[in-house]
């Protein structure tokens, strides 16, 4: 007995060196990010195969081990399972994709749009950026920003983000320049909250109350950025916002952001909007910062950075009532210059 005993003991520590032997070496599991609402964990990555949890946006999980588009994970639950390669990014780049969107949380809003298409957003823009989220058509987004790349064919693979850059809606929206418009955009999103990302321009379309869409379309009017500057009261109608519109003619890729400005202000006359403010000629930059009327039919400023020609100059306007002016000091030496010309 004592025999067995000690023959038992004996492969007991030499397994157990051998053990330590083997895994000693063996790098640290790597965690990662689920970045879809709800991904599936599975028995087996056949077909035939038993669903075993449901894992949220955002759920860290550790990979046993990668086959083809699939990896081998352990929940925090202690669940083993298999789910695709394209629903998990790495710790590295969930970071880099969590700070974007707290970055984006303290832009100044530009306008505010939905998604006309199923559109990825990107932690980069262009289509060679990882992918970071998949949202789908009519997706509330705030627009912050804008930036203009070259046209390119996608690639087939995107490794970075786990994603292939092919699979934005672009046979629906195809381009009309050489250049094309990628928007940052913040979009909340049910059952993942709120998460930034950039999206091809032409999939967003803006949400311009009523009727300045009209508006705009009458004047010929790309809009890129909209703001509401303060409220009139109407004895008829109540409290009635009024509007500044920043935009362009022409198709995308343009270098400046917006090259014309409209402001519409209520009439309370002829109980319709009318264009009070109008002003183009310029190379306009976002973001547009806007302090808007504290009060009922109180006062609005805005400003924004101006690069016409080979200086950069901010550009600083204020509503009074219904009349726009500009005030910034630049603008005010000019026209003291002008005055003292003319003199």
């Amino acid at each position: 007995m004592r025999r067995v005993f000690l023959g038992v003991f004996v492969l007991s520590i030499v397994g157990g060196v051998a053990y330590w032997h083997a895994h000693r070496n063996s790098p640290p599991p790597e965690s990662v990010y689920a970045i879809d609402r709800n991904v599936t964990v599975w028995s087996s990555n056949a077909q035939v195969r038993e669903a075993l949890e449901t894992i949220k946006f955002g759920d860290r999980v550790e990979v046993i081990r990668r086959s083809g588009d699939n990896a081998d994970v352990r929940t925090a639950n202690g669940v083993e399972g298999w789910i695709g390669s394209r629903e998990i990014v790495s710790s590295d780049l969930w970071r880099r994709m969590t700070s974007l969107t707290s970055q984006a949380k303290e832009m100044p809003v530009q306008a505010q749009g939905h998604t006309k298409v199923l559109s990825n957003l990107r932690l980069e823009p262009g289509r060679d950026g990882a992918r970071i989220f998949q949202v789908g058509r009519d997706t509330k987004v705030a627009i912050l920003t804008r930036k203009v790349l070259d046209v390119s064919l996608p690639s087939t693979a995107n490794t970075s983000g786990g994603g292939s850059a092919d699979d934005d809606a672009d046979t629906q929206e195809p381009a009309t320049t050489k250049k094309e418009d990628w928007i940052l955009v913040l979009a909340n999103v049910k059952d993942a909250g709120e998460i930034a990302g950039w999206v091809v321009g032409r999939f967003v379309q803006m949400d311009l109350p009523s009727p300045l869409p009209d508006y705009a379309s009458s004047a010929g009017l790309r809009v890129a950025a909209w703001f509401e500057l303060n409220r009139v009261a109407d004895p008829a109608e109540g409290l009635k916002p009024q509007y500044i519109l920043f935009g362009a003619h022409g198709p995308e890729g343009g270098v400046c952001d917006f090259t014309t400005m409209r402001a519409y202000t209520w009439g309370i006359k002829r109980e319709r909007y009318e264009t009070a403010f109008v002003e183009s000629n310029f190379c306009g930059l976002m973001p547009v910062e806007v302090t808007p009327a504290t009060q009922t039919g109180g006062d609005a400023t805005f400003k924004f950075e101006d690069v016409t020609g080979s200086g950069n100059t901010e550009r600083i306007y204020r509503l009074h009532e219904t009349v726009i002016r500009r005030i910034d000091a630049a603008h005010a030496e000019r026209h003291a210059k002008r005055k003292t010309r003319g003199h």
